[in-house]
């Protein structure tokens, strides 16, 4: 069957709740939406995302999306999939191009957007964010995947116990005193860095 353009979709919280319920959403969705949300839980594997429309339905962190399932015509579904990005190993980090750090390695993983960490504290000349990005651009990380959920390429590179002491205490400069109290006392030892293109 052919592809649609827009694609009746009922969204739901999937979030655990003893006495909580969330109402259902119904959107026209436009097929890229769609595709884009199935990407960033298969990524590019074209049998399981043609198996996931034709069920009609998924989750993706704590969302539900419903909609009329249908068998995708596979010549169509792959120039779609064309327009979407590929991995591509050979690029290189750019702490410029960098909109996200998560810290992992601990307990959990502390996700730290360029938006909120590169915000100035008053009367400080540098960012948190100047501080991680000075850290991530000492040694080279290696390139994993294009991530469809961050819309970036995926980096990983292993911290030093002094590069983590570094991260640590220029969490002091974060303007928001919850990034400060996530990174402080967290036991992280790699982060992942997304790159926008």
């Amino acid at each position: 069957m052919a592809l649609p353009q827009t694609i009746r979709v009922k969204l739901m919280s999937e979030a655990a709740g003893f006495i909580s319920l969330s109402p259902v959403v119904a959107q026209d969705l436009p097929v890229c939406d769609l595709i884009e949300h199935i990407l960033a839980v298969t990524g590019k594997d074209e049998p399981r995302i043609r198996e996931i429309l034709l069920r009609g339905t998924m989750v993706d962190g704590a969302s539900r999306f419903r909609w009329a399932g249908w068998d995708a015509d596979a010549d169509e579904l792959r120039r779609l999939l064309a327009g979407f990005p590929d991995s591509d190993p050979a690029r290189p980090f750019l702490a410029e191009r960098c909109i996200c750090m998560v810290l992992a390695g601990g307990r959990q993983e502390t996700t730290i957007l360029r938006e909120a960490a590169a915000r100035r504290r008053p009367f400080r000349r540098r960012t948190f964010w100047d501080d991680l990005m000075a850290v991530a651009g000492e040694r080279a990380a290696a390139y994993t995947e294009y991530s469809y959920r961050y819309r970036a390429d995926r980096y990983v590179r292993v911290l030093s116990s002094e590069e983590a002491a570094r991260i640590r205490e220029a969490a002091g400069r974060a303007r928001f005193g919850a990034l400060y109290d996530r990174v402080r006392p967290a036991a992280f030892t790699r982060a992942e860095l997304f790159a926008e293109r």
